[in-house]
């Protein structure tokens, strides 16, 4: 079993309610759940899951043992502020036999 070799620089804390998905009362979300991340708060400009472009306010990146945040789950920001996932992305480097990884792309 190979350890995180990045979890050393997971030095942030952010809170995570998976979006569940959208009924009559609106849209629901899972348990929340926190999580120790590497967090980059730049504003950068990419694609959401339909293709348009939007500003990302924020990457948060963490090993693993990541929760699933679909697009439109909502996360807690150490300052406080709230705001919600535009894309998830599951990466690893097996060949290489590096451990998998979560990126959010963060409104």
């Amino acid at each position: 079993m190979i350890t995180d070799p990045f979890a050393a620089f997971y030095d942030q804390e952010i809170t995570v309610r998976p979006y569940l998905g959208s009924g009559a009362y609106g849209d629901t979300y899972g348990a929340p759940v926190t999580v120790i991340v590497l967090l980059d708060e730049s504003a950068t400009l990419v694609r959401d899951r339909t293709g348009a472009e939007v500003v990302a306010s924020a990457t948060a990146s963490t090993g693993p043992d990541a929760p699933d945040a679909p697009p439109g789950s909502e996360v807690t920001l150490p300052s406080g502020r709230v705001t919600t996932v535009i894309t998830q992305s599951r990466h690893g480097a097996h060949p290489l036999s590096l451990p998998t990884g979560t990126d959010w792309t963060l409104a």
